[in-house]
């Protein structure tokens, strides 16, 4: 990467990563405020899914080496009650990338009880998802966070109010992330790189790949949060043309998200793709969006997907 920092600021390089949040970790590198960190980090299976890996690979995988992220890094100035700013400057992922469909885990876990893998080629600025849609790339670490203030180690699979595995898609190249800190220098970590995402991340991966990442990081006094905040670029669909979206209406948020999910998988399925292939698909093309939330005792939920892919 050629990004550099700010005038009179360093730029820093890392690439030990760990596997919880934890407080009492030992910083990776410190950094000052308004200096730029690039962190080197493997796919969220910590690498146990190759290239070449096949779908029975999945059955062997180890769970405790799920999720790495890159640092910490310990921002000198940043103190509890602060904000930390983090610009993403430029992310770089692989010529790869994978998704599955791993038995238990996912918002349909119990419709598909059996594995699934697909391995895409990123290329161009585009990820080739099998032979009948590509996917603009546009690269984001799923998992950004400092420390929790709590005694660790705490699991960096559920997100929290000090970031973790957020899985905001709209993290990439020129948006800025504001993270309360919770602990002396921060303890800055990010992972989980994401070369295409679907809001929602329905069957629980995207297109999962290792990554390289430029972040600014700053520290600010002049605001209070209690929870991430973002600044991002204006937000567009993950294709461009029109949208066609199902809806679900439940008195349950995730059921009304379980069903309009399983509407678009119907309509896929009819238009000659597996079900398994259709609902990996909207984990990485498909957009879940509360659309009603006032009007009880039911809510709406829809899944949008690009007209494009249903022709």
């Amino acid at each position: 990467m050629t990004i550099a920092g700010q005038p009179g600021h360093a730029r820093h390089v890392c690439s030990s990563f760990h596997g919880a949040w934890d407080r009492g970790l030992e910083p990776a590198l410190e950094a000052e405020d308004g200096d730029v960190v690039e962190l080197h980090v493997p796919d969220a299976s910590r690498d146990q899914i190759g290239e070449r890996a096949v779908v029975a690979d999945l059955t062997s995988l180890d769970f405790d080496l799920m999720n790495p992220v890159a640092g910490p890094v310990f921002v000198r100035g940043a103190r509890p009650g602060d904000v930390l700013e983090v610009e993403v400057l430029e992310v770089r992922t692989r010529t790869w990338g994978w998704t599955a469909i791993v038995p238990g885990f996912g918002l349909l876990a119990d419709d598909f009880p059996e594995p699934w893998l697909r391995i895409s080629r990123i290329e161009s600025g585009r990820v080739l998802f099998g032979d009948r849609f590509v996917l603009p790339s546009r690269p984001f670490p799923g998992t950004i966070g400092v420390a929790p203030e709590s005694p660790g180690p705490h699991s960096v699979i559920p997100p929290s109010r000090f970031g973790g595995n957020i899985d905001v898609r709209h993290l990439t190249a020129g948006a800025t992330l504001f993270l309360p800190v919770g602990v002396e220098g921060a303890l800055f970590s990010a992972g989980d790189g994401h070369a295409a995402q679907g809001d929602g991340e329905v069957c629980g991966s995207a297109i999962e790949t290792g990554m390289e990442m430029a972040l600014r990081l700053g520290v600010r006094r002049d605001m209070r949060i209690d929870a991430p905040q973002l600044l991002v670029p204006t937000v567009a669909p993950s294709v461009a043309g029109n949208l066609h979206i199902t809806t679900g209406v439940a008195e349950d948020l995730r059921e009304a998200a379980r069903a309009a999910s399983r509407a678009m998988i119907e309509r896929l399925s009819g238009l000659g793709f597996s079900p398994e292939e259709a609902y990996a698909l909207l984990s990485v093309a498909g957009d879940l969006r509360i659309h009603e939330i006032v009007n009880a005792p039911r809510w709406v939920v829809g899944m949008a997907l690009p007209e494009a892919v249903l022709a």
